[in-house]
């Protein structure tokens, strides 16, 4: 199968760069791929295709920018000179930018692909129903959340005339059945990204690393973080590092450079900044915990998958698709009021200063991460698009069979 991706890719900054490189890392792998393109934001020379393992050939083909009106002409220029058997959308729904019309019209991309009759399917992380439009950055206006909500469901019915829409949480699926009727909806897990056989329990000599991962600003907010850390210095004599890792939302730019300057006073307080991905290990190994420091959430966390991987226990707020993550795969963690930095405090207290708990929340969510690795989640991918071609194979046996009877008589 020649499998076209339409995706933000490493070193992009551009929202599912990394989801998509494990993609594309598991897809290369697996023996029915004979070809990758990637139609991507960055350019071929740029891009992070130098894997270690064996697998079939990537392409990189620049076709679209962030928040250009042009990518629905760029994008499906690129799709008519590949010729691609199958084509994949790794998409939520500020994909292709921050202003409302070239978002939009990026998302009319997988109905032009379904009109030339290419297998396609999205992969949608998020959908409109469970987005906090105010803390996601969106807007803080009533009448304008209404208006984005209206937007946002005719947008979904466009995506709904894919071939197939894969969401990572089976509410999601509820939802989008019910609502839009829609009968091509699809669960596919989010999948971990890296598993190392043997991850270590134990923290690591030296300061105690409290660490958080993503983008921030909108609904993630490195505050709370910080002064629940401040609170346990107050009355622990526990050695701790924080490392915020990451950059800004694209929404919120000058976010972090913010942060830092208005806690300029607190010792050991790190910013990473853009963490490449041969760096991700090295964060999360040395972390003690990692900290969700969320007011709400936008869909499935691959940084709880990321943190199961490496065998690391988790402070998260009992809210939205984090919960019902922790129900369906069987990750475990501390619990917080996203209000409340006294409950995050006392949450992160209470694992790292308890390394057997700690181990055994790290033991839990890497029991969970390997459940669902890449390489099971991008044959699910070719599974569906093997489902998919099903009907057209059908379709032309019984117009074949027509044409022999007719010519029968």
């Amino acid at each position: 199968m020649k499998l076209a991706i339409v995706t933000a890719y490493p070193p992009s900054k551009v929202t599912l760069n990394e989801y998509a490189y494990h993609l594309v890392k598991h897809f290369r792998q697996n023996t029915e791929i004979s070809e990758l393109i990637l139609l991507t934001d960055i350019d071929a020379k740029e891009a992070e295709i130098n894997f270690e393992e064996q697998g079939c050939k990537v392409t990189i083909k620049p076709c679209w920018k962030f928040n250009s009106y042009s990518n629905v002409i760029s994008v499906m220029k690129a799709v008519r000179q590949i010729s691609p058997d199958a084509i994949l959308f790794n998409l939520q729904f500020m994909k292709f930018g921050d202003k409302k019309v070239p978002a939009a019209l990026g998302l009319l991309l997988p109905w032009f692909c379904k009109i030339k009759k290419i297998p396609t399917i999205v992969l949608l992380h998020n959908i409109m129903e469970q987005v906090d439009l105010q803390s996601a950055g969106f807007t803080k206006n009533k009448v304008l959340q209404k208006i984005y909500q209206l937007i946002g469901t005719s947008l979904t019915k466009l995506i709904l005339k894919a071939d197939t829409v894969a969401v990572t949480i089976s509410k999601y699926v509820t939802i989008l059945e019910e609502k839009y009727i829609a009968n091509n909806v699809t669960l596919i897990p989010h999948g971990t990204f890296e598993l190392p056989s043997k991850p270590s329990y134990e923290v690591n000599e030296g300061p105690l690393k409290v660490m958080t991962f993503g983008k921030f600003g909108t609904y993630k907010k490195v505050e709370i973080l910080i002064e629940a850390v401040e609170k346990i210095r107050s009355r622990t004599d526990a050695n701790i590092e924080i490392v915020i890792a990451g950059t800004d939302n694209p929404n919120v730019s000058g976010y972090l450079k913010s942060m830092e300057e208005k806690y300029a006073a607190v010792p050991q307080l790190t910013f990473t900044g853009y963490v490449a991905e041969e760096d991700v290990p090295k964060i999360f190994g040395e972390s003690a915990v990692v900290v969700f420091p969320y007011t709400s959430t936008t869909g499935s966390s691959g940084v709880l998958h990321q943190a199961g991987s490496y065998g690391k226990a988790v402070v998260m707020p009992d809210l939205g698709d984090l919960s019902i993550l922790v129900k369906e795969e069987g990750y475990k963690g501390e619990f917080f009021n996203p209000q409340s930095m006294e409950s995050l405090a006392d949450g992160i207290e209470k694992i790292i200063l308890d390394s057997s708990y700690s181990a055994e929340l790290g033991q839990a969510n890497y029991k969970a991460a390997t459940a669902y690795p890449m390489s099971r989640i991008t044959q699910m991918y070719i599974d569906a698009f093997k489902e998919i071609s099903k009907p057209n194979i059908v379709d032309f046996q019984k117009a074949n069979t027509v044409f022999i009877t007719k010519k029968s008589f």
